[in-house]
């Protein structure tokens, strides 16, 4: 997959993006599943969660989504709290294990979605559908029904479908753990290069080591609902 890079001089920085400020969550009022959790992750960067099935992370990324309530603490974008904002109004992207994809739809519709609730002109989706099918990779496949692709495509798929609207934070739950392992070390390295190159703001949760190093910038460990480097 080739992208196009995003010249330095365009990339804006000491915006503050995402912060999380002791926030934790409670499926249960006396069972805390995250535990004062505090990161911050600046416009452009990529932060990767890292750590053991259950140990909080991919319920953090769903408190940050606003698909959780927590318990206590706060999640907040350019020093805004979003407490009060509902999770299809937060501008976030989201993309989970099984990609979530609609399989009555192409390919093309699948990634048009968020254009069409947005109310983007046909020209401006089209357009947009194109871009992102070249930017992963995926040129050509835009009148395809998703039940003919591979999971790597369909994982393409919904990551462009997640980028389209051009979200301010795209957060990733486990996005290439159902896949094998030479297409997963792959697509890492792919999405690595689509995050760096659009200049995306993101949060990965993952398991695996060897993917979180590959595609964030930074890694934070969790343990037993906490965040412990």
């Amino acid at each position: 997959m080739t992208v196009q890079q995003v010249p330095e001089r365009a990339r804006v920085t000491g915006r503050s993006g995402l912060a999380v400020a002791d926030v934790s969550v409670a499926y249960r009022r006396d069972e805390l599943v995250v535990r004062g959790a505090s990161f911050t992750v600046p416009r452009g960067d990529v932060v990767a969660l890292l750590g053991p099935s259950g140990c909080g992370k991919s319920t953090l990324l769903r408190a940050i989504a606003g698909l959780e309530p927590l318990a206590g603490g706060s999640v907040s974008w350019d020093a805004a709290d979003l407490a009060r904002v509902p999770p299809h109004r937060r501008e976030f992207g989201l993309v989970f294990q099984d990609g979530q994809l609609f399989s009555h739809r192409s390919v093309a519709e699948n990634i048009a979605y968020g254009l069409r609730v947005k109310k983007w002109s046909k020209d401006a989706r089209e357009a947009r559908v194109t871009e992102l099918l070249e930017l992963v990779g995926l040129a050509g496949f835009g009148g395809r029904a998703v039940t003919e692709l591979s999971g790597g495509q369909r994982q393409r798929v919904a990551l462009a479908r997640a980028l389209a609207p051009s979200p301010r934070l795209l957060l990733l739950d486990e996005p290439l753990s159902a896949l094998d392992r030479e297409l997963r070390d792959r697509l890492a390295l792919d999405l690595a290069e689509l995050l760096r190159a659009t200049d995306t703001t993101a949060v990965l949760v993952t398991h695996d080591e060897g993917e979180a190093e590959t595609i964030a910038r930074r890694v934070l460990r969790m343990r037993e609902g906490r965040i412990v480097e």
